[in-house]
């Protein structure tokens, strides 16, 4: 067996290719799971006014002034409404901007945060 080589021995859990062939290494594809989403609900009281939550949703939520205003009587008329959908933290961190900025003008305004 003139000019022909020994492969070496494999280490345990490697795979080897001879020299001039190639391989890509995989890994078993692992499924990420999406995160949780969670709605920023806007409850009804009897003296936040409806300007203030259209600034809310338009300002802390980013909705249109035509989306602010459905949302808005949405809340008051059904007691509650939806502002928005996100994850945790982002759900979590707008909800309490609402109720500060609601503090601030010294409105009752309640936002809590629910899963889907």
């Amino acid at each position: 067996m003139a000019g022909r080589t020994k492969k070496p021995d494999k280490p345990e859990g490697f795979d080897y290719e001879p020299e001039g062939e190639t391989s890509v290494a995989t890994e078993e594809e692992q499924g990420v799971d999406e995160p949780k989403r969670y709605h920023v609900l806007l409850h009804n009281d009897d003296y936040t006014t409806m300007d203030f939550v259209v600034m809310v949703l338009t300002t802390v939520f980013h909705h249109t002034q035509e989306a602010a205003l459905t949302i808005m009587l949405n809340v008051h008329e059904k007691g509650v409404g939806v502002a928005g959908t996100f994850s945790y933290e982002v759900a979590e961190s707008k909800a309490q901007k609402v109720m500060k900025l609601a503090r601030e003008q010294e409105f009752p305004l309640r936002c809590s945060v629910e899963p889907m």
